[in-house]
């Protein structure tokens, strides 16, 4: 299949990935002079609720964006609490902060960087409006067994699925379990829209509240409105539309979801099967078979140090990431997470994109292999 660009430093921490319909998809919107939300849009929408088997999504600007409007449709009470892993990017924090809540900020189970029900239900308070999972590096989290506690409580569950289109929880796709979910499709995601989101609705009445809410609060795209002398403004919202440009660039990807997932998986067991036997090394369990993998993260000891090794050698090491509950922006609600403040000094994401090869893992993992050696020296 024709990558659409040339393949970049394969050792990057990530990069998108293109096949090669993408250029030409674009080329059209832009020939059609449509390029706000439109017809595409909506085709992109109808094509992800076919995948997911759902009746409906609603495609939005960003994951953030998709974040941010969930919790607003979830119907906050004022300055309420939402329950967040401390372990996820800062966006999510920001999308709580911005639908006039406050992070509740919790420890994550240190094999898969993911909360549980235990985890949950320890921190639970009165103030508990919401909880995010956050489905790390695209492991499914499934609070089933808080259901019922949930619901009695009035508490909604707004799934953080950034890294996770395509995933699994048991037999069902994630974005199918009757949560509120919302899906990030940005530039290194496992599909890309070049910058995107989408969350999927529970309810016919919620999916049109999250449309006023994405478009200013006006429910109708830009082609309808168009085809009529006027327009209603149904609630207070925001300009967090999907353009046909981004929808278009999704559809392609969307059509080739399958290579994707093949490919993601199949680097992702050369990992394990290269880590595996090293000492000093820890890969984070993705639950591969039911995963379409977004992240390889692995634990070890003097991580700056090992960090610093092989970023010198030209290998795109990363964080994944920085503890949020340590961060100055969000210190008023700081509490102490000693396995999340553990595993912000050990963790460490390797590169992980589909231009990889098997010759470009072997740089990588024997790279690690030196900068252990080296660190464990350097003691």
């Amino acid at each position: 299949m024709t990558r659409a660009t040339a393949r970049p430093d394969a050792t990057r921490n990530a990069s998108p990935y293109l096949y090669g319909g993408e250029q030409a998809a674009v080329d059209q919107i832009l020939a059609s002079g449509h390029y706000g939300h439109g017809r595409a849009t909506e085709d992109f929408e109808e094509g992800v609720a076919r995948f997911l088997g759902v009746a409906d999504t609603v495609a939005v600007s960003s994951g953030t964006a998709a974040l941010h409007l969930a919790l607003l449709a979830a119907d906050l009470r004022p300055d309420s609490e939402v329950i967040v892993p401390s372990l996820t990017f800062c966006a999510t924090i920001h999308a709580i902060l911005a639908a006039g809540a406050r992070p509740r900020f919790v420890d994550v189970h240190p094999h898969t960087l993911c909360i549980t029900p235990e985890i949950v239900e320890a921190a639970l308070t009165p103030a508990t409006a919401a909880v995010v999972p956050v489905l790390f590096g695209g492991r499914a989290v499934d609070l089933t067994p808080l259901h019922g506690t949930l619901d009695r409580r009035g508490i909604t569950v707004v799934e953080d699925a950034a890294h996770a289109f395509g995933s699994r929880c048991g037999t069902r796709w994630v974005g199918s379990t009757g949560e509120l979910t919302c899906f990030s499709f940005g530039p290194i995601k496992n599909i890309t829209c070049g910058q995107g989101g989408m969350i999927v609705p529970r309810t016919p009445a919620e999916a049109a509240r999250l449309r006023g809410l994405r478009s200013l609060g006006v429910p109708a795209s830009a082609d309808r409105r168009a085809a009529a002398t006027t327009y209603e403004v149904t609630t207070v919202g925001f300009r967090a539309h999907m353009s046909t440009l981004n929808a278009a660039i999704g559809t392609v990807q969307l059509a080739h979801f399958a290579v994707a997932e093949s490919t993601r998986k199949h680097l992702w067991r050369q990992y394990e099967a290269a880590l595996k036997p090293m000492q000093g090394v820890d890969l984070v369990d993705v639950d591969v078979d039911n995963s379409v993998p977004h992240l390889a993260v692995v634990k070890v000891q003097d991580r700056d140090r090992v960090w610093e090794f092989m970023h010198a050698r030209g290998i795109g090491v990363g964080v994944h990431y920085p503890p949020n509950h340590t961060q100055p922006a969000f210190r008023p609600w700081h509490r102490p997470l000693p396995a999340t403040e553990r595993l912000g000094e050990e963790i460490m994401t390797l590169p992980f994109h589909q231009h990889l090869g098997p010759e470009d893992i072997h740089r990588v993992v024997d790279t690690l292999q030196q900068a252990l050696a080296a660190a464990g020296a350097g003691r």
